[in-house]
């Protein structure tokens, strides 16, 4: 069948951005018999075709949208520019940083493909194809062209090379990412020692109109769902900073306890004090009853 574009990698933003025009997709999850049968149901659900390999997605697509995990964006340019035709667009969505990005241009553009610095700059949801976008690199002024010929609504494109798109994303990670990291220790140290609500009504008072007790609820959320993925992310981030000669200290405090808490596998519960109980149930299992 064929298709307007190709997914490689089907999680959270693959499945915002699906519909619309004819599309195929292919997610390592499916080569994983435990985790086979939910992508497949992803696919469906979604209306695009599922691929048994990179290769079957990427033939003879003109576009292919790369939405891997960070430590897997390389590998993913390796696969395709194996298996994608001459002139066909690469839009490398991935959280990575410069130097990874011009490392899979090179792979790209040696196969005769058209390689596009993309930075996602918000959540996808509930956003979907009106996310906005950031575009560098050669093939970023047509690539825009493609994109909106594709649904997407908000799509910037900025004068620079591959690289200067993703630039701006890690730069910006460093606050994004680190404050979640920061909230965490905040307060799951408040909520140990007891003043949970006393450090919540000082916080309020110092930045008028955030409500950190809401704020916390949600970056806790966003960890226990993407902690993983958002440490591969700032590992990306790190390397960002130290090829730039700036220092890293706190973004690799980021990265530990991002992973720490995306690798308890936890699925949120509705609430703050039911969100501090499982972590810790999770992280300290003989103290639960005290917190």
């Amino acid at each position: 069948m064929d298709a307007a574009f190709a997914f490689i990698g089907f999680g959270e933003a693959g499945t915002a951005f699906a519909g619309g025009a004819p599309a195929r997709g292919y997610d390592r999850k499916t080569d994983q018999p435990d985790l086979r049968a939910a992508k497949l149901d992803d696919f469906a659900k979604a209306g695009v075709t599922a691929c048994a390999d990179p290769a079957e997605a990427i033939a003879h697509a003109p576009a292919t949208l790369s939405l891997v995990t960070a430590d897997q964006a390389l590998a993913a340019a390796r696969s395709g520019a194996h298996a994608m035709e001459a002139g066909a667009f690469w839009f490398d969505m991935n959280s990575v940083a410069p130097d990874t990005k011009r490392a899979a241009a090179r792979l790209i553009e040696a196969a005769g493909g058209r390689y596009v610095d993309v930075a996602v700059m918000a959540p996808v949801h509930p956003a979907r194809r009106a996310v906005p976008l950031l575009l560098s690199g050669p093939h970023a002024g047509i690539g825009a062209t493609v994109l909106a010929e594709l649904g997407f609504t908000n799509v910037t494109v900025l004068e620079g090379p591959v690289g200067a798109a993703s630039s701006i994303k890690m730069i910006r990670s460093v606050m994004v990412k680190g404050l979640e990291a920061l909230t965490a220790e905040c307060f799951l140290a408040a909520e140990k020692a007891g003043v949970a609500d006393e450090v919540v009504a000082s916080l309020n008072a110092s930045w008028p109109g955030i409500d950190w007790a809401d704020k916390t609820d949600y970056n806790l959320d966003r960890m226990m769902v993407h902690g993983l993925r958002r440490a591969a992310e700032m590992e990306e981030v790190v390397k960002t900073l130290n090829a730039l000669g700036t220092g890293s200290a706190m973004t690799r405090g980021t990265v530990e306890r991002q992973r720490a808490i995306g690798l308890l596998g936890l699925t949120p519960p509705d609430g703050l004090k039911a969100k501090f109980a499982a972590l810790f149930r999770s992280m300290i299992p003989d103290q639960a009853d005290a917190a």
